[in-house]
């Protein structure tokens, strides 16, 4: 209870901007939770859609593959549904290659998709904390400036206490976002390399079993 009652002291203290830093720093942290939970989800649905895919890849089973991506919300099935579909088609096997690695272009902006956003408000909430500091300082000093000369001493400590209460407030806010955004970061490179593995090694399969794939496209190979 005491340190509630301190928190809110030092927020009222800290005048009126210290309430956008708070917004802001409300904004950074929802975001962090809404990515932390489908960045889980997605690496969660590509792992099950790849140990899936792969041993009836290995049999050269597209139907059936290409039947299980199309069911799957994992983000891997999609790109590999594009592919699979020109492969059963009779596309050749060059080409489906290619068109893995175009999937995977397509849903990167989507994995990182708000990230960013993360360092920006921790930039402004740094500012405003820096601004809000500034301000309270100016009115600190115009107010020491009419005061009585006895009291200016303690009325500028006092002032300047309550100003640096935003910058104080601003690295609080800045810091934590600063660090999910790297976590952030670290989790969505960590899925986007998966899934070029995973595209490595789906491309490797169809070249090694090309000969179980349609007739077409193993036509089209020799020809190229």
């Amino acid at each position: 209870m005491e340190f509630l009652n301190t928190l809110i002291r030092f927020i009222q203290d800290g005048g009126l901007f210290m309430y956008p830093i708070m917004l802001t720093l409300a904004l950074g942290l929802a975001i962090a939770l809404e990515r932390f939970l489908f960045l889980a989800r997605i690496r969660s649905h590509n792992r099950r859609a790849w140990n899936r895919v792969q041993p009836l890849m290995m049999e050269g089973k597209v139907s059936e593959a290409l039947a299980y991506v199309r069911d799957s919300k994992a983000h891997l099935s999609n790109m590999v549904a594009y592919a699979l579909s020109h492969l059963q088609a009779g596309r050749r096997v060059d080409d489906v290659e290619r068109m893995l690695e175009e999937g995977l272009m397509e849903i990167i902006p989507r994995l990182e998709k708000r990230t960013p956003y993360l360092a920006t408000f921790a930039n402004i909430a740094t500012l405003l904390g820096l601004l809000g500091t500034i301000i309270g300082l100016i009115s600190a000093f115009s107010a020491v400036a009419n005061a009585d000369p006895a009291e200016k001493a303690n009325l500028l400590s006092s002032s300047i206490s309550v100003a640096m209460n935003t910058t104080a407030f601003g690295l609080v806010a800045a810091i934590p976002l600063l660090l999910l955004h790297a976590l952030l970061t670290n989790k969505t490179t960590e899925i986007i390399e998966s899934m070029d593995m995973a595209t490595i090694k789906l491309a490797n399969i169809i070249q090694i079993n090309r000969g179980l794939f349609p007739e077409k496209a193993q036509s089209e190979q020799r020809e190229g």
